[in-house]
């Protein structure tokens, strides 16, 4: 079966020993690097990518997906009158298109890249992060979104402030947001940049001004609605580009799961590849990473952002279950794809180097097998999606953190509520000019660090930070603002400091000696997240004051209008 794979994929490949696979394998892997949260990247560092040739295929994909998103913008651009079309598109987006645009948020070139890559190197077990991810959606389809839709209008903090004191969780929640956002948007924006560096022949620092400009250019006129399309055609270009390629595996071994696995496990010579191993080796820190992984999703504020998008809770719920179902069949795919690079890149001595590594690096699992499959042609069409992706994702975020500091600091904490809706999108669209400066600015200092432990501490203060305070205002009587507040910012405190202290930040980015990490473990959530849960009953529960028990006699109005809709804040006409 070896012999039959390597002659299967040699064959194919005779014809595209000259494509530029190279050039286009660099930039995924600074792409794959910037991405993927958890253990597995806290030792990588993004290094520093050499210009290359130009790959001119890539280059018109790119600029074909480009200018139709920019299309998609000028389109938008014409809906978006106030700041309900500007941060939730006026609460028109379907279940179905919510669902959609959710599963681009987690179809990233990270979980293309990065799991597929991870299955390849240990088979089963590199699943771990696409059922950490899966897991966590359960929860918000069960227990979050029909409550989201019902109590909120634009961000998770109209949630959790529905009853409690405004200005306090608002600051809280913002806070929050903003470094959630600003972690994920370092990484994304260094990733980014080596990817056009790469592409383009470019010096990083005028490829880091491309991405900011881009980010700026659809989230200043399209607002969520240019945000919410763009991530919808690139969800389907991916599904359809990783489709194709598992389609193309399954139909070399007769569409026959038990051949492909079969043939990997003769390739690595174990069939501990179809068992459980030694991915994540320390206990602890694999719960940790789960526990980020799994309550950090329903701790996201752009993604928490997207309920506000739909018109009812009923297609909030709907959207939730398109999102999973549509995420679920991307994991099937990356896991085909995984083994498919086993039997047909592994084997193969044109993805090899002199050595017998990988070329590009192991996370270039899946380009090679796009090569192999599809030729230059489809390379190209493969990295154009990777960079559409993650374009959309970089749009989403600095509109949550638009929204965080305009919506939340400025109309409701500032203002009193008073602000309309025009000084609302003019502070909006002057943050977003401000977090596109600071994310290019940030890009270019983080160039040559590790930047893998910025998006794991994004999810583990996701789940420490904002998950407790949301879930706990909603489904418990005894919260209160002082518990909300003090116990949200004890898990954000937490969780930043012991990933400063972990492996990850004092010996990998700020160069301490090996083993000198005060925090041992690679993910602070086991810790960060009880801790917050802790302090917010601790201090509800000593808080006696009459604000206090004003706030526990209101759940009852909260807890009717989350549950029957009554009173919801309904879309804007166009």
């Amino acid at each position: 079966m070896r012999g039959i794979s390597t002659c299967t994929s040699s064959h194919r490949l005779r014809q595209q020993k000259s494509a530029p696979t190279v050039s286009a394998a660099t930039f995924c892997t600074a792409l794959f690097i910037a991405f993927l949260p958890g253990q597995t990247l806290a030792a990588g560092v993004i290094e520093e990518t050499q210009k290359q040739n130009t790959d001119w295929t890539a280059i018109i994909m790119f600029t074909i997906f480009v200018g139709a998103s920019l299309w998609i913008t000028k389109w938008a651009a014409k809906r978006t009158r106030s700041a309900a079309d500007f941060y939730t598109a006026g609460g028109g987006i379907t279940g179905f298109q919510n669902g959609l645009a959710i599963a681009g948020d987690f179809m990233s070139a990270a979980s293309f890249l990065g799991i597929s890559a991870a299955v390849m190197a240990t088979g089963f077990d590199g699943l771990i992060y696409a059922i950490g991810f899966q897991v966590g959606w359960p929860l918000i389809t069960f227990m979050l979104a029909e409550r989201l839709r019902n109590l909120g209008r634009f961000t998770f903090a109209d949630v959790v402030a529905y009853r409690l004191q405004q200005v306090p969780v608002r600051i809280f929640a913002a806070s929050g947001t903003l470094v959630v956002v600003l972690f994920y948007l370092i990484a994304q924006m260094v990733g980014a940049g080596q990817l056009i560096k790469l592409l383009f022949g470019l010096d990083y620092h005028y490829a880091v001004v491309i991405v900011g400009l881009l980010m700026m250019a659809y989230v200043l006129f399209g607002g969520m609605t240019a945000t919410t399309w763009v991530q919808i055609i690139k969800a389907c270009l991916l599904l359809g580009g990783a489709s194709f390629m598992a389609f193309m595996v399954m139909a070399q071994y007769g569409f026959s799961p038990e051949k492909l696995f079969t043939a990997a496990v003769g390739i690595k010579k174990s069939a501990a590849i179809m068992g459980p191993g030694g991915f994540v080796k320390d206990p602890v820190s694999a719960i940790s990473l789960g526990i980020a992984l799994m309550f950090g999703t329903a701790g996201l504020p752009h993604i928490l952002m997207r309920f506000f998008t739909v018109p009812d809770a009923r297609e909030a719920r709907k959207s939730v279950l398109w999102a999973t179902t549509w995420i679920g069949y991307f994991y099937i795919l990356t896991f085909i794809i995984g083994f498919g690079a086993i039997v047909f890149v592994s084997t193969n001595p044109e993805f090899l180097d002199a050595n017998g590594i990988l070329r590009g690096g192991s996370n270039m699992a899946a380009v090679h097998l796009a090569n192999a499959i599809g030729g230059n042609i489809f390379l190209g069409f493969m990295s154009a999606v990777a960079f559409a992706t993650i374009l959309a994702v970089v749009a989403g975020l600095t509109l949550s953190g638009a929204s965080a500091v305009a919506h939340d600091l400025y109309a409701s904490a500032l203002k009193k509520g008073k602000a309309s809706s025009s000084e609302e999108l003019k502070i909006s669209k002057l943050t977003t000019v401000a977090l596109g400066i600071i994310a290019m600015f940030l890009g270019i200092v983080f160039e040559k660090q590790n930047v893998a432990f910025m998006v794991s501490l994004a999810f583990a203060i996701a789940a420490s930070a904002n998950f407790p305070a949301l879930i706990l205002s909603v489904l418990w009587k005894g919260c209160t603002t002082r518990g909300a507040v003090a116990g949200g910012f004890a898990g954000l405190l937490a969780a930043l400091v012991m990933t400063m202290l972990s492996d990850a930040v004092w010996v990998a980015t700020l160069g301490n000696p090996p083993g000198s990490a005060p925090f041992p473990y690679s993910s602070p959530a086991i810790f960060s997240m009880p801790l917050a849960f802790l302090c917010i009953w601790v201090v509800s529960i000593c808080d006696q004051s009459p604000q206090a028990q004003k706030e526990r006699e209101a759940f009852a109005d909260q807890k009717i209008r989350s549950e029957t809709g009554l009173g919801a804040f309904k879309p804007t006409a166009h």
